[in-house]
This record gives structure tokens, sequence and C-alpha cells, in this order.
């Protein structure tokens, strides 16, 4: 990476998060950029984690953290102010680069905006969106305006050279730090996951209304399940916003969950577990980083259904699969999202036998695809393609100049 030197002009970045994963990530680059460059400054959009890391957030990140096609369209007014607003803020001051960091609603409208007013500044957008899976006419789009793109998939760069996508390389996803949390960390643990009476988890979302479509038939489904397995243990790891709803909603199932709240307890429930029942979602690839046989389930309102299968070209929606270029693990959207058929998926994955072997060794497979060169993180790797995209602006201004002087 580059080091500032005497000369140089301290480092202005203007950094835009949209949501709380986002944060995360933004955060990372920041300390990562900041090890870097001592010098470096941030303005930007973010929440509590990049404030941590010194940022003074224009707004609550709270204002745009919305997702999905429906609440995008009901809160598109705020959205549209905040838009413009960003967006000026960055001309007021322009930054040396303008980093947007997933949310691509909120943030590829920002940097549309600045580009056109400042073709000059440099945008890194760190986090592809969905183009392998929804919309693929995206990629190309993105080109005019985004100058690199860090993918946290390793598929997404072939993905968008076939789309015509903007230059994108991969700089691993921020799961692969903490395979030490997730995978079993003592012999104890990993015979616990193959012996005795099963822990299984339930994983109904992070979002309520997911949990809202889901949690009646993953009650049913554990019904079902504690019939084949009398003795197990039935794991629900949650949010602590959701903790009191999540309580409530399964009260009223005849085998109780036992919750567990905060991330220590989640990953303590991920190494001991014999296998899982999901919603769509990152949490997907979590279990496939911790080798925990899953079954994964998704269900959207009818309006959104049609949306999807209209709009879809993505093989799978189960991450993992995607990944592995195969459909090790089982994925029932609608009405193929039933206990019977969850249930009946999930049984042989905690008795054991060939269907749990299977799925046992493409998902042994995952990690080492995932994985980046020793030594490397994904921040550090994000940080060292930034400051790259600005040695590459310094060459361009530096023979810009020289061109100019040889006239």
């Amino acid at each position: 990476m580059s080091e500032a030197g005497g000369d140089e002009k301290p480092l202005e970045i203007f950094i835009i998060a949209g949501e709380s994963s986002g944060d995360m990530l933004g955060a990372g680059l920041m300390q990562a950029l900041r090890a870097a460059r001592p010098d470096a400054a941030f303005r930007g959009v973010g929440g509590p984690a990049m404030a941590g890391q010194g940022l003074q957030s224009l707004f609550p990140l709270a204002d745009i953290a919305v997702m999905g096609f429906l609440p995008v369209l009901a809160r598109l007014p705020k959205l549209l102010q905040r838009i413009r607003a960003t967006a000026d803020a960055v001309l007021a001051s322009p930054p040396d680069v303008l980093v947007i960091v997933d949310s691509p609603d909120f943030t590829h409208r920002v940097a549309q905006r600045v580009r056109k007013a400042r073709p000059d500044i440099p945008i890194v957008d760190y986090v592809s969106p969905t183009v392998w899976a929804w919309r693929p006419g995206r990629a190309k789009k993105m080109r005019p305006y985004i100058d690199l793109l860090l993918a946290l998939l390793p598929f997404e760069p072939d993905a968008h050279r076939r789309l015509g996508g903007p230059p994108c390389v991969y700089a691993g996803h921020p799961l692969t730090e903490r395979l030490h949390d997730l995978q079993p960390a003592t012999a104890q643990e990993a015979q616990a996951r193959e012996t005795g009476p099963p822990t299984i988890l339930i994983l109904p979302g992070s979002r309520r209304s997911e949990i809202a479509r889901l949690l009646d038939v993953f009650g049913q489904t554990v019904e079902r399940l504690h019939q084949a397995f009398p003795t197990a243990d039935f794991v629900l790891p949650a949010v602590a916003h959701l903790q009191t709803a999540l309580r409530e909603q399964t009260a009223s199932w005849p085998v109780q969950p036992r919750i567990v709240i905060g991330e220590q307890e989640k990953f303590a429930a991920f190494r001991r577990a014999r296998a899982a029942l999901a919603a769509s979602g990152t949490v997907t690839l979590e279990l496939a980083l911790a080798r925990v046989p899953a079954v994964v389930g998704y269900r959207v309102s009818k309006l959104e259904e049609w949306i999807v299968r209209a709009l879809t070209t993505a093989p799978s929606f189960v991450l993992s699969n995607i990944i592995l270029g195969e459909n090790a693990v089982p994925g029932h959207v609608q009405e193929a999202c039933n206990p019977q058929t969850l249930a009946g998926d999930l049984i042989p994955l905690i008795r054991g036998g060939a269907e749990r072997d299977r799925q046992c060794a493409a998902l042994a497979r995952l990690a080492d695809i995932m994985r980046l060169p020793a030594g490397e993180t994904p921040s550090l790797r994000a940080a060292s393609e930034v400051l790259g995209v600005l040695d590459k602006k310094k060459g361009r201004a530096a023979a810009t100049l020289l061109n100019a002087r040889s006239l």
C-alpha cells in the first residue's frame, strides 16, 4: 500500500454506507485505509461502526436504511432528498475519491450525480449489486460511473466481465475472517456435532417481514423434526431488538425453541449444530462456512413473487450454491416452502448418511474457494485497491501535465 509522504496533501475520502452491514464494511475499510495513510480524512454517511472510526455522518443511517422494492417506494421522497443532499456535499468539497458501500438504490444515484458534475473524481463501489441474479442489465449501466468494483463473492468479477460491467476484483467476504468463530474450536465441539442429541438451528431471518412469512412454517417444521428426534435441542439465534417479538410468536409452538441473543451465543450454537433450517440470505453463507448442513426456505409477497420470477436469472437463491456451482443446499420457494418438504429434506441431514455426507463434502470446498492469500484480509485488500485507484489517478494527472508541458 501507499504511504503518506512529506510533500503529499492529506487524503480526502468521501464514504457512503446505506445500512448496517455496509456500516461494518465501511468501518473496516476506514481502519485499513488509515493504517496505510494516517493522514486520511473521512466525510460521508454511515452508522455507529463508522462513527467509531471518526466519521461524522451527514444524517442518521436510519433515514436511508431501506431494503426491498416496496419499502423503497414507500419512502421515495425522503430518499430522493437525501440523495441530492449527499451528492451536493460531495461536490461542495470534492474528495480525492468517493467510496460507495452497498445499498445501490441510494449510493448509485449519488454516484451518478457526482460523475455527471465532476467526472474527475474516482468512484469505487464496495459490494457488487446482485446483477448475476437480478436485473443483469445494471452491470453495463454501472460502467460509466464506477471506476472499480470491489466484490465480496469470488464469482462476481467473471459475472461483470460477462455482463459488460465495470472493472471488478474479488476483495473477499468479511465472513472469511470469522471462520474461527463459526467452526468447531475443540475436539469436543466437533464430536458434539456428530453424536448425542442433535442441536438444530432455526434461523427465520432478521427482518420482521421475512419472519412474519416464515415463522409459522418453521414452527410446524420443528414439530415434525421433534417427532423424529425427541431429544433434539432447537436453538433460535435472535438479534436483540427482535427477541421479545420472537418469544411472543413462538410461545404457541408445540415445541419451544431455545432463543439465544448476541453473536457469542449465536456462534457457539453454530459450532455445535448438526443441521439448520434457515431463511434465504447471508446467514446461508455463514452456515456454509461453518460447515453446517442446511435447508433453506424463502417466501415473499405475491407482488414481489411476480417481480422476482420475472427478473431473477440466478440458478439458485442460496448463495453457497452459486459459489459452489452446484445445488448442494436444498432451497424451497413460496408454496414449496412447506413443513412437509422442509422436514423431509432435513431429517436425512440430521440422521446422517449419503445426503449429509454429500452436502458436508461440498461445504468443505467453500472456504477454500473464498479464502484470500495468507496475510490478506478483505478490509486490507479493499483498502489496497482504493489506494491503487488513487495511484492511477495521479499517474493520469502526471501524464496530462507532462503532455501539456511538451506542447
